[in-house]
């Protein structure tokens, strides 16, 4: 992956807000997160996703209120027609599996990396069953540009790939994380310096690193733990902007946009349904500055 030569070097360690320093105003990583989101804006790129039953409407919702455009199936065929075509990334989300997906998705990655195009992976309840963990190990031979997950799926991920770093076995049995981010940051450097892509940890301070640079982003809401899908659109999210920014760049654009959508969301809102709908709309109504300008630890 190309790397930012402009951006400082990140640390190994996790977030600490005595000693991490906020990305210069002028760096210019930052005019790469807002030309991502006018991009977006101005062209709608579709990033076809395969996700989850559960939560499959409020990604579409929110790859359309960020700008995008959504195509949802689960079948590596249609994968292949939308990769000669109209899609520009994939998103692969391990939610809500079926057995004949143990094919469908490994096949969608592979047609998706032979076109030369960008895909996510959220590696949905990662350690859980023997199904999620083969389908996972096959994405070894293509691997994502971009992994959307919680620190306990990090750290699972990193074992089922025989990554070496600390807490690589770690066992994982559901799709709430166990683990803070800080106890996935050798793991989430594994993963993204095995893929040449990025890794983004959700948390109370999210992280995103190559495994090189490590960047973590403060805000969002606690409703957003309680909403479903808020992780899996996301990851859909994710995808959007990879059509159009490189992976580091869109991995931090959509985290960031989350993040200041969630803020919004919860000064207007009532409980978890209202926030849901509020935070759909702030999607669409949040300015690339307001999501270039966010903090963004270093």
């Amino acid at each position: 992956m190309p790397r930012d030569s402009n951006a400082p070097r990140g640390k190994t360690t996790a977030y600490d807000p005595k000693t991490n320093r906020n990305l210069p105003i002028n760096n210019p990583l930052r005019n790469e997160i807002a030309q991502a989101v006018a991009d977006v804006r101005a062209s709608g790129p579709l990033a076809q996703s395969l996700t989850n039953v559960v939560t499959i409407n409020l990604v579409a919702n929110a790859q359309l209120a960020v700008g995008g455009t959504a195509a949802m199936h689960y079948s590596a065929e249609e994968a292949h027609a939308l990769n000669q075509g109209a899609s520009k990334a994939t998103y692969i989300n391990m939610g809500t599996l079926l057995e004949e997906f143990r094919d469908q998705y490994p096949a969608a990655a592979r047609d998706t990396a032979a076109a030369g195009l960008p895909w996510v992976l959220d590696p949905v309840g990662a350690g859980a069953g023997e199904l999620r963990t083969a389908i996972l190990r096959s994405f070894v031979e293509n691997p994502p540009d971009i992994v959307r997950c919680n620190a306990s799926e990090a750290m699972a991920l990193a074992g089922i790939w025989n990554l070496d770093a600390p807490g690589a076995t770690h066992p994982h049995a559901g799709v709430e994380s166990a683990d803070d981010v800080e106890s996935a940051v050798p793991a989430a450097h594994a993963i993204a310096r095995f893929t040449s892509g990025v890794v983004c940890v959700s948390g109370a301070v999210d992280l995103v690193t190559d495994g090189h640079l490590d960047f973590y982003l403060p805000g969002g809401s606690v409703w957003m733990t309680k909403i479903t899908g808020a992780g899996c659109s996301l990851g859909g999210v994710s995808a959007t902007y990879a059509c159009v920014a490189r992976p580091l760049v869109a991995a931090l654009t959509a985290a960031l946009h989350y993040n200041r959508a969630a803020d919004a969301a919860e000064r207007v809102a009532n409980g978890p349904a209202s926030f849901q709908t509020a935070f759909i709309d702030a999607l669409w109504n949040t300015s690339a500055d307001e999501i270039a300008q966010s903090t963004i630890f270093i």
